[in-house]
């Protein structure tokens, strides 16, 4: 995992328990079969085989064997292989593959509620909120609504529309919600964005009425 426009690290995971000399070794960072991220030739850095949009932005750990990708975006997203060559007198040979997974995370705004009218409200009329977050990155999986008074909790889901904008693909997250106004107790209402079980959640502030 790494945050946006952040460096993520990728591990070939290779022990090199032959104590191997880098001046023996190709080593390839490729995403998927046609795009060639890194290429180390014997112990040099080379870069005239690299797809256009990797070129400045990788950099190789030859002690930790981990490739540094520079500015990681969402397109970054995808699997990569590491490809370990060893020189021989015919031809190289291959003594090690790897996979990784890249996944991109970018934080969501603390989720806000909005009053969607104006004025004074009597008791027993309708009260319009809504709540939103924006710019996060991996799509969410709902927002829930937490309406509390006399040391009771209710949760409500409502329709969550979730939209992702087409340039830079971060989502953002709108709920609304309509109920009756509270006589004679205070009640506090927060909204719940769930970011999923490794990402856990955002909670907005609340709104006292």
């Amino acid at each position: 995992k790494s945050f946006l426009n952040h460096t993520a690290y990728l591990s070939c995971y290779f022990p090199n328990s032959q104590k191997t000399d880098i001046k023996d070794l190709r080593i390839f960072w490729q995403k998927d079969p046609s795009e060639v991220v890194h290429e180390v030739y014997y112990g040099q850095e080379k870069r005239d085989n690299l797809t256009p949009k990797y070129i400045n932005r990788t950099k190789m750990d030859m002690d930790k064997w981990t490739l540094q990708l520079l500015n990681a975006e969402i397109a970054d997203e995808g699997q990569y292989m590491c490809i370990i060559q060893q020189r021989e007198k015919e031809s190289p040979r291959v003594i090690h593959t790897s996979a990784c997974s890249l996944h991109i995370i970018a934080n969501y705004s603390q989720p806000e509620i909005a009053r969607l009218h104006n004025g004074e409200l009597k008791p027993n009329e309708y009260l319009n909120l809504s709540c939103s977050s924006s710019g996060g990155y991996p799509k969410p999986e709902q927002m829930t609504w937490l309406i509390s008074h006399e040391n009771k909790t209710c949760r409500f889901m409502h329709h969550t529309d979730i939209s992702q904008d087409a340039v830079t693909k971060l989502y953002n997250v709108t709920s609304k919600l309509s109920i009756t106004v509270p006589t004679n107790t205070l009640t506090n209402i927060s909204c719940l964005l769930h970011l999923g079980e490794q990402l856990g959640s955002l909670v907005s502030v609340p709104l006292g009425v």
